[in-house]
C-alpha cells in the first residue's frame, strides 16, 4: 500500500460519468444478482474499453440517483465507530502476530484437505523494474558477478535485488507495523515509539513468520460475467455474501480471503493506469462482515481498498481497519489470473494457501510469492 496522494485522472483518459462502471452498473448499489452455482468468465470479446485509463469517479449520486461506484460516502465519525467495533486489541499473545494467531495446527490440518489434484499456482507479479503510472518506484535488478571474467572453475553468476516494495508494482505482504491510525499501531502501540529509522520493534514481518491456511477466492468478475471490475468499483458486504452463494463458499474462522477484480487482465489488455487514482476494492461496509467471520488475511490483485476512498480524510480505510484495528495483514498486488482459471476448472474456490514472507527483523512487510495448492 502506498500512501501517496491520488492525482486526478488525465483529462484525455477520463471517460464520461455514465461509463464509470462495468455492465453490472445497472445493479450497482443493489448488490450482485447471480444464479447460485454459476460462476463463469465472460467471453473475451465483451466489455472491453478503448482506453486504459479509468473513468472519473465521484462521491455523490449521479443524475439517475445511482450511488457512485466507489460506494456511499462514510463520514469520519462513522468510520471511527466501525474501527472501534472491529478492533481486537488485547486479544492475542503474541500481539504482533495479530489475526494469524487464529490459525492453529488444526486449521492447518483442515486446510490440507483442500488439496486434491496437487496443482500448484503461484500468485506473485513478475519482479517489476520498469517505471510506469502503476510503478513509481521500480524494483532493482542487476548483475554483480559474471562468470566470464573468472578463471577458477566453476564460474559463478550473481545478481542484486532491491525494492521499495510498499507500492503498486511488487507483490508484497503488509505487516502490522505498516499502518497506523491516529498515531497508533495495532494493539494500541504508539507508532512513534514502535517504529524508527532502524525499523519496527513491534508488528514486524519477522514476528508474523509463514502462514499455511485455507484460502478463499472471491472472483467477482466470474460472478458477474464480466472481464474485470472497472477501477473505482467498490465491493460491498452484500457483494461478498452474493459471491459466497454464487461460488459455493463460506468464509470461516482463520481463512484468508483473496479478492479478484481482474485488474491484471485489464492492464494486460488496455495498458497501465494510476491505481492510486482509481482501483476496485473493498468498501468499508464489507469489513465488519469479514471481521465477524474471523478472517486472518486479506489480499487481492489491487491493495484491498477501493479508490477513490469513500472516507474523506482517510486515504486507505480498509488498510486502517484490517491492519490497525483487526490485526489482519494484507497481501497487495497479487496476480490472480492463473488461480481464477484453476478454480474455475476445478469447480471450487477454496484451496491450501501458503504465504512465506522474508525473515526481515524490523521489517514492515516483505515481497512475497504466495502459493495456492488445489
Amino acid at each position: 500500500m502506498s500512501p501517496t496522494s491520488a492525482e486526478p485522472p488525465h483529462p484525455e483518459r477520463a471517460a464520461a460519468p455514465e461509463q464509470a462502471v462495468t455492465p453490472e452498473r445497472a445493479d450497482s448499489g443493489q448488490g450482485i444478482h447471480a444464479e447460485p452455482g454459476r460462476a463463469t468468465h465472460a467471453d473475451p470479446g465483451q466489455g472491453a474499453r478503448t482506453d486504459p485509463g479509468p473513468a472519473t469517479q465521484v462521491e455523490r449520486p449521479g443524475p439517475d440517483g445511482v450511488a457512485a461506484p466507489n460506494g456511499p460516502v462514510v463520514s469520519r465519525q462513522e468510520f471511527d465507530r466501525i474501527f472501534e467495533a472491529v478492533r481486537t486489541w488485547g486479544r492475542w499473545d503474541p500481539a504482533d502476530r495479530g489475526a494469524w494467531n487464529r490459525v492453529t495446527e488444526e486449521h492447518v490440518r483442515r486446510a490440507t484437505g483442500h488439496v486434491r489434484s496437487g496443482r500448484v499456482v503461484p500468485m506473485a507479479l513478475p519482479w517489476n523494474t520498469r517505471p510506469g503510472p502503476d510503478n513509481r518506484r521500480p524494483a532493482l535488478h542487476h548483475m554483480t558477478d559474471l562468470g566470464d571474467v573468472e578463471s577458477p572453475e566453476p564460474t559463478t553468476h550473481k545478481d542484486f535485488l532491491a525494492a521499495d516494495y510498499h507500492g503498486k508494482g511488487v507483490t508484497h505482504l503488509d505487516a502490522l507495523s505498516h499502518i497506523a491510525y491516529r498515531g497508533r499501531l495495532y494493539d494500541g502501540r504508539a507508532a512513534h515509539e514502535s517504529v524508527g529509522a532502524a525499523g519496527a520493534r513491534f508488528g514486524t514481518v519477522a514476528a508474523l513468520g509463514p502462514l499455511v491456511t485455507t484460502g478463499v477466492l472471491l472472483d467477482l468478475p466470474a460472478v458477474l460475467g464480466v472481464r474485470w471490475l472497472e477501477p473505482g468499483r467498490a465491493v460491498r458486504a452484500k457483494d461478498v455474501l452474493a459471491a459466497e452463494k454464487a461460488l459455493g463458499v463460506t468464509i470461516g474462522e482463520g481463512d484468508a480471503v483473496l479478492l479478484r477484480s481482474g485488474q491484471v487482465r485489464r492492464r494486460a489488455e488496455l495498458g497501465a493506469w494510476d491505481p492510486d487514482t482509481a482501483s476496485a476494492g473493498f468498501h468499508v461496509d464489507a469489513v465488519p462482515l469479514l471481521a465477524e467471520r474471523g478472517v486472518c488475511l486479506l489480499g487481492g490483485d489491487g491493495d484491498s481498498d477501493v479508490r477513490p476512498s469513500p472516507v474523506p480524510g482517510v486515504h486507505s480505510p480498509v488498510h486502517a481497519l484490517a491492519v490497525t484495528a483487526m490485526g489482519v495483514p494484507l497481501l497487495d498486488n497479487l496476480d490472480l489470473e492463473a488461480l481464477a482459471a484453476a478454480t474455475e476448472e476445478a469447480g471450487r474456490y477454496t484451496f491450501l494457501l501458503v504465504v512465506a514472507p522474508l525473515n526481515v527483523p524490523g521489517g514492515t512487510g516483505s515481497p512475497v510469492n504466495p502459493v495456492a495448492v488445489l
